[in-house]
């Protein structure tokens, strides 16, 4: 239940326009300091996890492992996208909220 409500969450961020997704333009959206928080499909390449836990460190912006490529990409309403970047404050510390409740 909990994870619809997540996935449900980042598919009305995206209709707001609230999300930006694939590697580069999350790359892009954290080192401009436009993002708030970035989800990495878990069962995206070792390298692109490292890359976004490491840069969110860097850049001070919460990072989580959550759902499938697969997932993510449905919850948008696109292809698959291994990364995504939460634009909105509201929208980040809600989901914030809900992906630390899972744990």
């Amino acid at each position: 239940m909990k994870q619809n409500k997540i996935f449900s969450l980042l598919g009305l961020a995206t209709r707001a326009s609230a999300v930006v997704s694939g590697e580069f333009m999350t790359e892009k959206s954290v080192k401009e300091g436009r993002a708030r928080l970035v989800i990495v499909g878990s069962d995206a390449s070792d390298n692109t996890k490292k890359n976004f836990l490491n840069m969110c460190a860097y850049y001070h912006v919460p990072c989580f492992l959550y759902g499938t490529k697969e997932e993510l990409g449905h919850a948008m309403g696109k292809e698959m996208r291994a990364s995504l970047a939460v634009t909105d404050e509201g929208f980040a510390k809600n989901l914030i909220g809900k992906l630390e409740a899972t744990g």
